[in-house]
């Protein structure tokens, strides 16, 4: 099991790339849409990775 400072950098960087992601995609949007779409996708898995980051951080503080 990682530990709190690995989840919580891992948490940082999930929500870095979901902001880089979603602005891309605003600016995508009308020229490519398809790909605007396969990034907003993409933004979505993350964005689940990020609630059960979430949930499993605050386990390990609540044991803490």
């Amino acid at each position: 099991m990682p530990s709190l400072a690995q989840m919580t950098g891992s948490l940082h960087i999930h929500n870095f790339y979901i902001g880089k992601l979603k602005a891309k995609q605003e600016q995508l949007f009308n020229s490519d849409p398809e790909l605007a779409q396969l990034l907003d996708n993409v933004a979505a898995v993350l964005s689940e990775h990020v609630v059960t980051l979430t949930d499993e951080i605050a386990e390990l503080e609540y044991e803490e």
